[in-house]
């Protein structure tokens, strides 16, 4: 990676990338982020500083991390850049398991799943909703 501008905190470089590879879809919504290794690696940068790179990313809404899953790509478009037109997805959320999950996860009624909903909409219409859904495991 090159130097950065002069005046330019080194984390703030590495998140402009990482920010553009999530823009131009070179890593996908939901796709998980490189290890803190990985990018240590490639940016020959300090661990701490990958840390506040991908800490910018998250406050700036381009990516999720969850403990033990690792950092993804957010399914959502940053706050303040969320379009009328065109696919859109809102925030995960945690929620309960009713029948028909807890029976398709084989798991009891009420346990903790993630749920991401995802609104396709066209010229101001919707077109369609998703729901995924992933078990919560708790931590270790």
């Amino acid at each position: 990676m090159p130097t950065p501008h002069y005046g330019q905190p080194r984390y703030r470089a590495i998140a402009d990338e990482l920010r553009e590879r999530i823009e131009t879809g070179a890593i996908p919504p939901g796709a998980l982020l490189p290890t803190e290794s990985t990018l240590t690696a490639e940016f020959r940068a300090a661990r701490g500083t990958v840390r506040q790179a991908i800490a910018a990313l998250r406050a700036d809404g381009y990516v999720t991390t969850e403990h033990g899953r690792g950092t993804h790509a957010s399914r959502r478009l940053p706050a303040g850049q969320e379009t009328t037109a065109g696919p859109s997805t809102t925030a995960q959320r945690e929620v309960a398991a009713d029948s028909e999950l807890a029976a398709l996860f084989a798991v009891e009624v009420g346990t903790a799943l993630i749920e991401w909903q995802s609104i396709d909409r066209s010229r101001g219409t919707v077109e369609a909703v998703v729901r995924t859904y992933r078990l919560l495991r708790p931590s270790q």
